[in-house]
């Protein structure tokens, strides 16, 4: 019988630990988040630890990272925004590292927890508030007054301000959406082709069809895994970008 496809997602307690009632076991989860913090910080240290003018592969790769989120920075929210340039990178890299481990078959996929990208978009919504309130005072609110006829503002302020407050549930939601409903049809393709190949007869040769649909899903996650990060990025480049600018960036 084909194992659950959800079940690739469940998290299980490795190491049992309550405290005060509550259970903050060490699961599966938390082992791979370790190992993702774990390996981009152990590639970053060996890929900068011996610079040099004639970079090594794992050189060019961390100046091009570094190049590309900066660069991610300038084009949002310019010059001003490269101030928080560590918590875009370590955002960036957190996704995208914990994505393309997902990939890995018998891992976990963080980033397919809603609790995990609900975690890291209150994070950026919470810097955003901080930030348009550290610079701005109560002239943050300007954000939610846009440009546009006096008139029109008593329907534009309230769409505005709803909008503000949807950015939590849209932001976490598309980046565990896309990396769950991904994970899910590989393993319903490698179901089909278990049950398929083990049917014998003609039916063995047309586990050819999903196995070869399992490679092409593959290639399009490894596409996903970066786009989701970069998207994820991105937007919270742009938020910082409106706490900063308000509507003149």
């Amino acid at each position: 019988m084909a194992a659950n496809p959800m079940e690739q997602f469940e998290i299980k307690p490795l190491i049992p630990i309550h405290l005060g009632g509550y259970d903050v076991s060490f699961t599966n989860q938390s082992m791979w988040m370790v190992i993702v913090v774990a390996s981009v910080a152990l590639f970053f240290t060996i890929a900068t630890t011996r610079r040099s003018l004639v970079p090594s592969r794992a050189q060019s790769m961390a100046e091009l990272s570094y190049e590309f989120v900066a660069g991610m920075l300038k084009m949002t929210a310019g010059e001003e925004g490269l101030k928080f340039f560590p918590f875009i990178f370590t955002i960036f890299f957190f996704v995208a590292a914990s994505n393309f481990f997902g990939l890995i078959p018998g891992s976990f996929t963080v980033t397919s927890q809603i609790a995990v990208t609900f975690a890291l978009t209150a994070v950026v919504i919470l810097t955003v508030i901080v930030t348009g309130f550290a610079k701005h005072g109560l002239g943050f609110f300007k954000l939610f007054v846009p440009k546009a006829p006096v008139v029109m503002l008593p329907l534009l302020v309230p769409l505005e301000v709803i909008s503000f407050c949807t950015r939590p549930m849209s932001l976490s939601v598309r980046l565990f959406a896309n990396m769950l409903a991904g994970h899910t049809m590989l393993k319903v393709m490698a179901g089909f082709v278990i049950a398929l190949g083990g049917a014998g007869g003609l039916l063995s040769i047309a586990s050819v069809a999903p196995m070869a649909l399992i490679v092409a899903v593959t290639a399009l996650e490894i596409l996903v895994a970066f786009l989701q990060a970069y998207v994820f990025a991105i937007l919270s480049c742009i938020y910082l970008s409106e706490a900063l600018h308000l509507h003149d960036h």
